[in-house]
C-alpha cells in the first residue's frame, strides 16, 4: 500500500507510531491505516476495531485483498469493551470528536493507560481534549499540526504515565513545557494556553501554526463583532463576549511571543 493512498492526516497518523510496536486501532473505519502500518514495516500487527458492522466487514475485506490475515485482526467492540490488556503496545484513536474520544479512553481507563503510548486525533474540543490528558497523566510527547483540503488537524502522540512518574518538586519532569511562555505567563495561564494550543506546537512554531494562529485570531474577532451587533444588555451574552476577548487577546499574545 503506498503512502499516497493515506490522506495526509493519517500518513501523519501511522508515522507516530513507534516501529515494531502492536498496534490497537479503535475507530478503524475501512481499515486502510491498518493495512498501512504492516505493508510498510512500521507495525507487525495490528488489532483493526471498530462499533459499526458496515465499516469493519469492509475492512476486513481489504485486509484479506491484500493478504494480510495473518497479520491484522477485525474485531467488533465499542471502543476498548472488546480490548484485552496485552494486546498491544500502542493505541490509535483518530478521526472521530474529542467528546467521544475522551468517553472511549475514560470508560476503560485501566485499558488506556496499559499502553505504551497513545496517537491520538480529535476532530474536535482539541482543548478540552488535552486538559483530559493533562488530568489523568497522559504526557504529550510529540504533536503535529497539519492543513489538508482547506482544515487544520492536530494528532497527538501522548504516554500515559498514571501514577508512576517520579515528580520532582510537585512538577512532572517528563511533562514538555512552553518555554518561552514561562517568562510571559502565570501558570495558570501557561496551563490554559498549552491545553488550548499544545506546549509542542508552541516550542515548534511551524507555518502551519502560525497560520492556524492567524485564523483563530479572525474566528474570535468575527464572534466578537457579531456580539456587538446583537447587543451587549442580556448578562450571558456580555459574559460571552469577555470570555471571546480574552480568547483574543490570549491568542495575539502568543503570535507576538512566537514572531
Amino acid at each position: 500500500m503506498r503512502s499516497e493512498m493515506l490522506s495526509k492526516r493519517l500518513h501523519t497518523v501511522a508515522h507516530m507510531v513507534t516501529r515494531g510496536n502492536l498496534v490497537c486501532d479503535v475507530g478503524c473505519d475501512h481499515g486502510y491505516v491498518s493495512i498501512y502500518l504492516v505493508k510498510q514495516g512500521i507495525s507487525p500487527g495490528v488489532l483493526a476495531m471498530d462499533v459499526r458492522k458496515g465499516p469493519l466487514g469492509a475492512a476486513r475485506e481489504h485486509v484479506a485483498d491484500y493478504g494480510l490475515k495473518d497479520s491484522i485482526e477485525t474485531r467488533l467492540s465499542d471502543g476498548l469493551h472488546n480490548y484485552n490488556i496485552g494486546e498491544a503496545q500502542s493505541l490509535i484513536c483518530a478521526g472521530m470528536g474529542g467528546r467521544l474520544m475522551r468517553r472511549i479512553l475514560k470508560e476503560d481507563i485501566d485499558k488506556t493507560m496499559s499502553f505504551q503510548e497513545l496517537i491520538l486525533q480529535p476532530q474536535s474540543e482539541v482543548e478540552q481534549f488535552r486538559r483530559f490528558l493533562r488530568e489523568n497523566n497522559c504526557l504529550v510527547q510529540e504533536e503535529e499540526i497539519l492543513k489538508e483540503d482547506g482544515k487544520f488537524y492536530q494528532v497527538i502522540r501522548a504516554i500515559p504515565a498514571g501514577d508512576s512518574v517520579v515528580r520532582t518538586g510537585g512538577g512532572n519532569p517528563l511533562r514538555i513545557r512552553w518555554t518561552a511562555g514561562e517568562q510571559n505567563f502565570s501558570e495558570e495561564e501557561l496551563c490554559k494556553l498549552e491545553d488550548r494550543y499544545g506546549a509542542v506546537n508552541l516550542n515548534k512554531k511551524t507555518p502551519v501554526f502560525l497560520s492556524y494562529l492567524l485564523r483563530e485570531e479572525r474566528i474570535y474577532g468575527e464572534i466578537l463583532q457579531n456580539l456587538r451587533q446583537n447587543g451587549l444588555a442580556d448578562e450571558k451574552r456580555r459574559s460571552r463576549y469577555e470570555q471571546i476577548e480574552a480568547c483574543l487577546q490570549d491568542c495575539c499574545r502568543v503570535q507576538d511571543i512566537l514572531r
